[in-house]
């Protein structure tokens, strides 16, 4: 088994040099430059050029291992580990012109991340993770809040725009933790509202029906910052279901208390994919 530390100097190098590209992009795009993959779901050029960028780095240290990457999916199921890599997490606020968006990074093996990055490439932060090194951002350590009460969190989220089939819960729990919190942000990028749960900055978020490659790294800096992350009902499933709930300990408790109401029976979004829910 590697070292997860070589692991974590792959990314951040990868993380970095793709946002050289996302920011020499931003504010530029052409109409050629953007397409639609879905309703509401855009890719840009700048989206595969960050991609291949990345990829070819983790080919280079690391030939041998698997990749799940955004716009060109996996590349197989064979391999001890897997890199999980969303080129630009926050697409439409990059072409909307909204300074709000990200690198995220992260890699596992067995199920078990081992090293996860999330860049905000505008204002330059870099929050990282490794198991049992804690989570960092600029090279300083973070940890999550220490706020107790749900009156008092500054909670964040994501609306569910490739699952409106689940709008009408995913509204009544909104509506809930609105009512019982300090205030409510969607800043439009998983990635960077997890890191923020790390850091303190959130004191607790959900969302649901997101992708590895969305929240890998995001998991590993929340835990790995003291803090909780979950499913809509408490087991360790956010990975695979894409269902999310992260916060600091007391705040995941009672956030769970209210997720736990209106989205228990939410399916996770690989039985979507199957055809399943």
């Amino acid at each position: 088994m590697h070292d997860p530390h070589i692991f974590i100097s792959t990314a951040r190098n990868a993380a970095l040099e793709a946002g050289e590209i996302l920011r020499d992009g931003f504010g530029r795009l052409k109409s050629g430059d953007v397409a639609l993959k879905g309703f509401g779901d855009y890719v840009t050029a700048m989206d595969h050029a960050s991609e291949k960028h990345i990829i070819s780095l983790i080919r280079r240290d690391f030939p041998d291992h698997r990749i799940m990457a955004e716009e060109s999916g996996s590349d197989g199921d064979t391999g001890e580990y897997r890199w999980l890599i969303d080129p630009l997490d926050g697409t439409a606020n990059y072409v909307h012109g909204i300074p709000f968006y990200s690198v995220s990074i992260a890699i596992e093996h067995g199920g078990r991340l081992m090293a996860g990055v999330v860049y905000h490439v505008e204002l330059n932060e870099m929050f990282s993770a490794e198991p049992g090194q804690g989570a960092m951002l600029n090279g300083e350590p973070v940890r999550v809040s220490d706020r107790k009460g749900l009156d008092k969190a500054m909670l964040g989220t994501g609306f569910p725009w490739r699952s409106k089939p689940y709008i009408g819960a995913y509204m009544d729990t909104f509506q809930h933790l609105f009512m019982q919190s300090a205030g409510m942000r969607r800043m439009g990028s998983a990635a960077i509202d997890l890191s923020y749960v790390a850091c303190g900055r959130l004191d607790g978020f959900w969302e649901m029906h997101l992708r590895p490659y969305d929240i890998g790294a995001g998991i590993l800096m929340v835990r790995e910052a003291g803090g909780v992350v979950s499913d809509f009902n408490g087991a360790d499933t956010s990975l695979a279901s894409g269902n999310v709930v992260a916060a600091n300990p007391e705040i995941h408790r009672q956030m769970l208390e209210i997720t736990g109401q209106h989205l228990s029976d939410v399916p996770g979004v690989d039985a979507i994919q199957a055809g399943t829910a």
